[in-house]
């Protein structure tokens, strides 16, 4: 509690920055709306999945719902920054890519979905043609974490905002969280709440919505988080956690806080090594937890993690083969039967999708 408050209080400190970094995106989202600086179109659909802010809103979720729910009517990809691998430049998952290769969340994308093409490319207006070239019947292009990449104009922009971290509660970095202006929610066509209580109220839903206070012609949406039943890294058998079960909680994302209200309210004990987010888990960090597994004094204990997590510890495999290590799944639910119409909104996109002139 003392360290949250200091962490406050030192961000704090830091509004000359924040306001620093606010006339800079202003004047760079400025010099796109003159057309000083360019947005560039592609002739066919791309829907970006973005947020305003840094953090965890739910993006990779996100992506892999697109992706379930489209790979069987459009031959869709993915494209991803790539972000903490060891590479650079634009790449493919192929049958030998590792996390380091291509990140940890494309590489989660490349494992669940084998059929769909997972592409990198720090600079995707460069990246989308040599993903074309490599998979010329592409037919639609999830851009992952692209709100941001205004050098791309994408014809779908689906904005993510959390709950517990509004946009329309949040300053700049690095005061707050913000990395845009609040007022770039104009851009997007489909806003999502994400990590909603799954009890939100019809109450809280208009209060909420009168806060965002969506355009004409924008639709609002609010999903909470579904958690999958666990199963193992390498050996794919589940396991249900019961509440005599010891939980070590090995996890570097960036917004634990839904997982850790998972646990608490489905176990008596459990135990956390947090690291960083999107962190490389080195020999060291392996031996680590390795000894904190092994203090664990109980016969009914197993190691939990998240599927992005998990992409950045499959190089130790081998080890992990014979032990109790287990991966939590995660979806967006969707709430007030709004299911429906998002994906038919998603869907129509596609289908009426026309190149620009």
């Amino acid at each position: 509690m003392f360290s949250n408050w200091f962490l406050k209080s030192f961000r704090v400190l830091l509004l000359p920055f924040a306001v620093l970094f606010w006339l800079i995106i202003f004047v760079r989202n400025w010099l796109y709306k003159k057309n000083i600086l360019k947005s560039t179109t592609f002739g066919l659909p791309l829907i970006c999945v973005g947020n305003l802010s840094v953090g965890g809103t739910g993006k990779s979720p996100m992506v892999e719902y697109l992706v379930r729910h489209l790979k069987g009517r459009f031959r869709v990809a993915t494209l991803s920054r790539g972000y903490k691998r060891k590479t650079k430049g634009y790449a493919l998952a192929g049958a030998d890519t590792t996390a380091l290769d291509i990140g940890d969340e494309p590489m989660q994308f490349h494992l669940k979905f084998p059929d769909v093409p997972v592409a990198v490319g720090e600079e995707r207006i460069v990246a989308i043609p040599q993903l074309l070239h490599d998979r010329p019947n592409t037919e639609a292009i999830i851009l992952d974490d692209a709100f941001q990449h205004r050098a791309i104009k994408a014809g779908l922009n689906i904005l993510l905002t959390d709950y517990g971290n509004l946009f329309t509660r949040d300053f700049f970095l690095p005061t707050g969280d913000l990395r845009d202006l609040r007022s770039s929610y104009r851009r997007a066509q489909l806003i999502i709440v994400t990590k909603c209580p799954a009890a939100l109220s019809q109450e809280e839903c208009r209060s909420i919505t009168r806060e965002i206070n969506p355009l004409p012609g924008q639709q609002l949406f609010f999903t909470t988080i579904s958690y999958g039943t666990p199963y193992h890294l390498t050996r794919h058998d589940f396991r249900y956690i019961d509440e005599q079960t010891e939980v070590l909680l090995v996890t570097g994302i960036a917004n634990p806080r839904p997982l850790k209200s998972y646990l608490e309210e489905r176990i008596h004990t459990y135990y956390m090594m947090h690291y960083k987010d999107h962190h490389i888990f080195s020999t060291d960090d392996w031996k680590d937890i390795n000894k904190r597994f092994e203090g664990i004094q109980s016969d009914k204990k197993v190691i939990l993690t998240t599927e992005k997590d998990a992409m950045r510890l499959l190089k130790y495999r081998q080890e992990i083969d014979g032990m109790p290590f287990y991966v939590v799944p995660i979806e967006h639910k969707f709430l007030f039967q709004q299911e429906g119409a998002f994906n038919e909104a998603v869907v129509q996109f596609i289908q009426q999708f026309k190149q620009p002139a």
